[in-house]
């Protein structure tokens, strides 16, 4: 797949989608492709913005354990994965949307690239800039699941369907970000 493809992805369900669907990547592949490898960023980005830019970002910041931080982090995006996957099932079957559970594993691995590399952001050392990083990241992610459920889906005439599954798993997805940022936070 091209990077055309990939930035098509957020915007249609047409081009990028419907190659992923042709492809359709095996679950490991998924994982050592991309989900693995992307997983990482978040917890080496949070290391660096420690170690170089230390309590610049937040008081008290370089403090925290983080060498027990950064492999909980990393865990918990992994698990984050494996739910989300099973939760995008359920939601669609719940609207009454055909999708199969490959499909739903590959929206779970598509849909947090954008948080994912929302994580370079920290190579600034302002908080606005990191703040606007994320926010713009879960637009682009909400964009990928709505045309990520449309194209995976076979019932492409209930749009209503898809956004209100849209609207169920990004409020989970929120959720789940929410707890990863709690972990952080509380270890």
């Amino acid at each position: 797949m091209d990077i055309n493809h990939i930035l098509q992805l957020p915007f249609t369900r047409e081009g990028g989608w419907q190659q992923l669907r042709r492809e359709r990547p095996s679950l490991n592949a998924l994982i050592l492709r991309v989900v693995l490898p992307l997983s990482l960023l978040p917890p080496l980005m949070l290391h660096y913005a420690i170690h170089r830019h230390g309590d610049t970002l937040l008081s008290g910041l370089a403090e925290r354990p983080w060498a027990i931080i950064a492999p909980a982090l990393f865990t918990a995006e992994l698990l984050t994965f494996l739910v989300m996957g099973w939760l995008i099932h359920g939601v669609a079957h719940a609207h009454r949307l055909r999708l199969n559970r490959a499909d739903a594993y590959l929206l779970a691995a598509m849909a947090p690239l954008p948080l994912w590399f929302s994580s370079l952001t920290l190579f600034i050392p302002d908080m606005l800039f990191i703040v606007s990083g994320v926010l713009l990241a879960m637009m682009v992610s909400c964009g990928l699941i709505y045309h990520g459920l449309e194209a995976l889906t076979e019932r492409e005439d209930d749009d209503v369907m898809v956004m209100s599954a849209t609207y169920t798993v990004m409020a989970f997805g929120l959720m789940a970000w929410g707890v990863l940022l709690a972990l952080v936070w509380a270890l």
